[in-house]
């Protein structure tokens, strides 16, 4: 998907099978594997935002997670198919600020991620601020994904709620 033909839609990864070594002895994805389905998906956006392999390897500038929340839905089992998809939220001068979802190949929601990510040079490493040529497709992903609805996990917080 282009940037100049997101009309308001996610970005949704490659389709993804799991790997028997992911299943724990609950029968289930074990929770680590959830963040390498995110991980896989989400490098496949981070490279149509510019951010891929060719770009680490030419300009030595990448992306660095820096914090994720993850919420755990619904359970995956090994002849599950996912995809993930990503909206960006939001950026700043060095920032990612992106939310995730793995969806079921049936369409259910098994897992959500919100993510802030810095964009590093890697010489140092060091936070950086994005090249401009890399801002025009940050902000046509902004301005679309801003079409969609704020997902109602963003900016959640951990927490035992008293009454």
């Amino acid at each position: 998907m282009s940037a100049e033909n997101l009309q308001g839609e996610l970005y949704r990864s490659a389709p993804l099978a799991m790997e028997k070594e992911w299943i724990d002895y609950n029968g289930h994805l074990n929770m680590a594997y959830y963040n390498v389905v995110f991980d896989r998906g989400g490098d496949e956006f981070l490279a149509e935002l510019g951010f891929g392999p060719k770009y680490a390897a030419e300009r030595k500038l990448t992306i660095y997670t820096a914090e994720v929340h993850i919420c755990y839905v619904q359970e995956i089992h090994l002849d599950h198919i996912v995809t993930v998809t990503s909206q960006l939220i939001d950026f700043d001068a060095k920032r990612l600020h992106t939310y995730n979802e793995i969806v079921h190949q049936d369409g259910w929601v098994a897992a959500t991620a919100e993510v802030m990510s810095l964009h590093v040079d890697m010489n140092g490493p060091k936070v950086v601020p994005f090249p401009d040529d890399i801002l025009p497709t940050l902000e046509r992903y902004k301005e679309a994904h801003s079409q969609l609805q704020l997902p109602a996990r963003v900016g959640r917080s951990i927490g035992i709620k008293r009454k």
